[in-house]
């Protein structure tokens, strides 16, 4: 009995790790961040909430806080509500299928973490109206958690956050597991429609004509240390008198 478990174990350890690994390695990438702000009241908030759809019965719909609670919460509590609870709904067939080796890969675009759901349209106006508050509540909390979630990469590149790129690239300096920071420096420059990455063959490969949501290019020393160079030179082309580190 005691030479069949061995053979079990021996078993599971050659055939396991692969997959296991690559299961790990993409639960980390659509992990998001949860913010402590007001965390268990708006727990509480949430769980009472009517998801309520739309008058022509699609697929679509939203399941909101009622204004009167939504306008009670304080900024922080709003932070932590959208990046917790995402208030429209609505049928995705656009799922992200699981890519052999995907920790050796720098994808175009970040992993889908709200499912089905996606901001709403008062959501999306508080991350764009208080972008320096979110940018300063995430920098706070990464710095606190050393962690940062799919979410935050995400609103980082909704409010085009540039200003990150510093941070972004310091993190990344320290958290080399987290290849998706590589990304959302290329979202960053490509919704800043910067010259010298969008004529770049990267750009081509990523976001040219056979751009879809699974793109990657590899992940190598090259390709790491031109994209981190890019970046800082954008953020420098747009805010030249920042020191260079």
């Amino acid at each position: 009995m005691r030479y069949i478990l061995l053979l079990t174990i021996a078993f599971l350890a050659v055939n396991t790790p692969a997959y296991s690994q690559m299961d790990a390695y993409r639960e980390f990438r659509a992990q998001p961040s949860v913010p402590p702000y007001g965390l268990p009241k708006i727990k509480a908030l949430i769980s009472k909430i009517k998801p309520q759809s739309d008058e022509d019965n699609s697929d679509m719909g939203i399941s909101p806080l009622s204004t009167k609670d939504y306008d009670a919460l304080s900024l922080r509590e709003k932070f932590t509500y959208a990046m917790i609870h995402p208030e429209m709904y609505a049928q995705n067939c656009a799922i992200f299928v699981p890519q052999a080796k995907e920790d050796q890969k720098i994808f175009g675009y970040l992993i889908s973490w709200m499912n089905e759901e996606t901001w709403s349209n008062r959501q999306l106006e508080f991350l764009e109206k208080n972008r320096d508050s979110v940018m300063a509540i995430i920098k706070e909390s990464v710095t606190r958690s050393k962690r940062m979630g799919v979410n935050y990469k995400d609103a980082l590149v909704e409010i085009n956050a540039w200003e990150m790129i510093p941070f972004l690239i310091s993190y990344y300096k320290k958290n080399k597991k987290d290849k998706d920071v590589l990304t959302t420096l290329m979202l960053l420059m490509k919704k800043g429609n910067y010259a010298d990455f969008v004529k770049s063959q990267s750009y081509k490969n990523l976001y040219g004509v056979a751009d879809n949501y699974e793109s990657s290019m590899t992940f190598n020393k090259a390709n790491e240390a031109l994209t981190l160079q890019r970046a800082q030179a954008y953020f420098h082309s747009k805010k030249p008198d920042a020191p260079t580190n």
